[in-house]
């Protein structure tokens, strides 16, 4: 580790408050760090981002040569896979010297600059493109955009022919854009100002103005959010009400905007399914005594599931996690021992794709034709970068459309291994994890970062960093534990890790790295762990948990004051977050949450090296959360290891904007562990 000179820590003010539930007395001296904006807030925080400049000092050098390998490896003209949309070609790239991506398009096998992010971003120190969408005719391009960090997103309107705008502005939205098919019309949502949950659809009239907008759908149940999207053939647009545990959805008619809503199912407590339109009737996705789903079809909006004939059947040992509709075919996406297959299902045959590694990600491209015979599926892995496969539904042909290639000349993918592992868990559940690393490297003796998450039912992909490989050539282990909490194995995955099963989320993260250095992966002394957000409490509980096993823990934007969010109803997404962690206002909920809380949790014994980071505009968690966590930390913790704060005043939950800004960030993560391994090459 790097010698410094000595840092004098910043030292919170405490101001004693009481908390009070259920007759239970909790005593948080930092509930001030609350007052957003407030003068001792923004000196606190001051404080935290020049003591985390001063550390970082000394290893700005590692911090800008990482930044640099990443440019080396990274091409600065970077392309994705081009793509088809409403029958037009187009390609994302980037430039070299601009942070921020140009869309290309071709018309007549000539390309031209269709919407450049670095025009729109100029002058804004934050910037997010949330999504662009054509109308179906092709005159007018809808934009929604967020210049602060906050998720708050104005959609505007551009006319294609001549590239100008019109004046209509539509503020504080979700981000979505829903054109109907009159080409004048689209469909957004609002959030509610205090807890930007999404509630609202409007409907929009080019040309008018935003107070003039039609609001078609409310949702007041606040554990209730609202999308919006659009079918595969352009038939309907669906408004879906959905918790955690139980959805709804509404069809417009796309050809008739104006037409009210009609329910296709009523909502009934734990049923989650999902709609797609076929010119012969719909086709559904439900959880109807099917916790992996099943497929049902009905030739009309029926009166209740009895009406509808099931299709694919539930199976318990495959999740089906998604399913698109094409006049011919359907494409399932399905998840069997952790793995992504895609099953191809005509009328006379079924094909699948799928491939025979060990591990690995599989996923959709853009398939946007209703009518078409092709489809776009993505793979890579831990060791191969991502290519794009063009699939021939009638020959069963596949072909490469487009392969990612790196900057790098002696980037083999070759040199490296990927491999899966099944860690035991405390009640004897296998739990897996997926690792890659440099071959050569002496496993029982390198450094190992373990990565987690763990909640929502998200599941993290196994996928290519070319990032990464810096600390793969230092030497390093990475793996990913698959932990229950997310749907990797199922949804009984994911049930087994929420509620009142949560801590098995935490002690399978425990297990895991314990399993790794006892087979041999990593050495025990040398172990880092990192996650963000929900990943973040998962930090904060092991950290707690099993202090010993860490020798660093990176936390990004971490959810862990539990407790005290869960029970303040005016802090945005609370109450839809109950049908994840539970309502505290229920003592044996609120009894749960406070054994595993973080915050509640800090206590006075040795902790790891911490690197800890936030966002001042997080909408998803406050900035005061990981604001308190260290100033208790700081407080109580009995050795003097590295505990260092960032907190980015121009970012929201995503981090800053831009790829330097995001390189950055992870350079500087990099930094702070091989520091600690005393790496600085």
């Amino acid at each position: 580790m790097s010698k410094r000179p000595p840092l004098t820590e910043p030292i919170a003010t405490t101001v004693p408050h009481v908390l009070m539930e259920h007759g239970h007395q909790r005593n948080d001296p930092y509930f001030w760090m609350n007052q957003r904006d407030s003068k001792e807030v923004l000196d606190n925080l001051q404080e935290e981002n020049s003591y985390c400049e001063a550390y970082f000092e000394p290893i700005n050098g590692l911090v800008q040569g990482l930044v640099d390998e990443f440019e080396a490896r990274i091409n600065p003209n970077d392309v994705s896979a081009p793509f088809i949309l409403q029958k037009q070609t187009y390609q994302i790239r980037q430039q070299e010297g601009k942070d921020y991506s140009v869309l290309i398009r071709w018309e007549n096998d000539v390309e031209h600059v269709f919407l450049d992010e670095n025009e729109r971003a100029a002058g804004h120190s934050f910037y997010e493109l949330a999504e662009w969408s054509p109308s179906l005719d092709d005159q007018t391009l809808a934009i929604s955009e967020d210049f602060v960090g906050r998720r708050k997103y104005e959609i505007r309107f551009r006319k294609n022919a001549d590239g100008s705008f019109y004046e209509d502005l539509i503020h504080d939205t979700d981000g979505s854009i829903v054109w109907a098919n009159d080409h004048q019309t689209i469909f957004y949502i609002k959030k509610d100002p205090e807890t930007l949950r999404e509630f609202q659809v409007f409907r929009h009239k080019l040309g008018t103005k935003e107070s003039e907008d039609i609001l078609v759908f409310q949702e007041d149940d606040e554990r209730y959010y609202v999308s919006i999207s659009k079918t595969l053939d352009d038939e309907f647009i669906l408004i879906a009400c959905h918790s955690s545990t139980t959805s709804e959805i509404s069809l417009v008619n796309a050809n008739q905007a104006e037409d009210k809503t009609q329910v296709f199912l009523p909502r009934s407590a734990g049923h989650i399914y999902e709609v797609s339109h076929h010119e012969n009737g719909f086709y559904l996705l439900s959880n109807d005594n099917a916790p992996n789903k099943k497929i049902l079809f009905t030739a009309t909006i029926p009166e209740d599931l009895n009406n509808c004939q099931e299709i694919v059947a539930h199976d318990p040992q495959i999740l089906l996690e998604d399913i698109s509709v094409f006049k011919d075919f359907l494409l399932i996406e399905e998840r069997q021992n952790g793995l992504r297959k895609l099953r191809i299902k005509t009328e006379n045959e079924e094909r699948y794709i799928s491939f025979e590694e060990e591990t690995y990600f599989l996923g959709l491209g853009v398939n946007d034709s209703y009518d078409t015979t092709d489809i776009f599926y993505t793979y890579n892995s831990m060791t191969t970068p991502s290519r794009v496969y063009r699939f021939s539904v009638l020959t069963g042909e596949q072909a490469i459309w487009f392969e990612k290639k790196l900057l790098d000349p002696n980037f083999d993918s070759t040199d490296y291994q990927s491999e899966r592992i099944w860690a035991l868990a405390n009640d004897g559940t296998h739990i897996p994890v997926s690792l890659v690393y440099k071959k050569g490297v002496d496993l029982k003796k390198a450094p190992c970062l373990l990565y987690g998450y763990g909640s929502y039912g998200y599941t993290l992909p196994d996928v290519f960093s070319a990032t990464r490989v810096s600390l793969l050539n230092r030497g390093f282990i990475y793996a990913v534990a698959h932990i229950r909490g997310s749907k990797y194995m199922g949804e009984h995955w994911y049930e087994d890790g929420k509620f009142t099963k949560k801590i098995n989320t935490f002690t399978d993260f425990i297990n895991a790295a314990e399993y790794l250095s006892m087979k041999g992966y990593g050495d025990a002394s040398k172990f880092y762990a990192q996650g963000g957000s929900a990943g973040g409490l998962l930090m904060g509980a092991v950290t707690n948990m099993a202090p010993y096993l860490w020798k660093g823990i990176v936390s990004q934007v971490p959810f862990v004051d539990v407790v005290t969010t869960m029970l303040d109803v005016s802090i945005p997404l609370t109450t839809g977050e109950w049908e994840e962690w539970g309502n505290p206002q229920e003592e044996e909920f609120y009894e749960y949450m406070l054994k595993y809380s973080p915050y509640d949790n800090l206590r006075s014994m040795h902790y790891p090296a911490m690197f800890i980071t936030t966002g001042y505009h997080d909408s998803q968690v406050q900035y005061w959360e990981p604001m308190k966590y260290v100033a208790k930390l700081r407080a109580l913790r009995t050795n003097d290891n590295p505990l260092v704060f960032e907190c980015n005043m121009d970012a929201g939950h995503g981090g800053g904007s831009g790829r330097s800004s995001e390189r950055l960030e992870i350079a500087k993560v990099y930094a702070f562990i091989l520091d600690l391994e005393n790496i600085h090459q």
